[in-house]
């Protein structure tokens, strides 16, 4: 059975994260933009140019929890915000790819993401000091 402070710290992490990305979408709703998860699909296929990305590979680099990939590559398609190829090596798959109008919503979307990020985090540590300790201690729960 886990401590009481790390069923403390387990509630705290679960809190946070819940307010501060609720506080992020508003943030990103209020500037007339799209929902984050279509930001971080955009971010990952603008660093995975030319070659652009397989619709499995998203979900492990999603910064969110993204059940249905397909589903919201099938409304960014819509938006004519990527655009759909055939895999060169395997016929049967596709590989995604940033257009033009994604690249250019994702460079509108971050000054409004990154206020967000500084105003619902940032703003509320110590520096940079604070910040480094915070993604430490974050990083031990991602090691495997």
């Amino acid at each position: 059975m886990p401590s009481d402070p790390t069923t403390d710290a387990w509630i705290a992490l679960v809190r946070a994260q819940q307010k501060v990305l609720g506080a992020v979408e508003a943030d990103l709703k209020a500037s007339g933009f799209p929902p984050l998860a279509w930001y971080d699909i955009l971010l990952e296929l603008r660093r995975a140019r030319p070659d652009g990305l397989r619709p499995m590979d998203f979900e492990p680099r999603l910064l969110l929890a993204q059940h249905n990939v397909s589903r919201l590559l099938d409304r960014l398609e819509k938006a004519s915000l990527i655009r759909r190829e055939v895999h060169k090596r395997d016929g049967r798959g596709q590989q995604i790819h940033i257009t033009d109008a994604g690249l250019e919503l994702q460079q509108r979307m971050w000054p409004v993401y990154g206020a967000a990020i500084e105003r619902h985090v940032g703003s509320k540590l110590a520096g940079d000091g604070d910040a480094g300790d915070l993604a430490g201690l974050l990083g031990k729960l991602l090691a495997d």
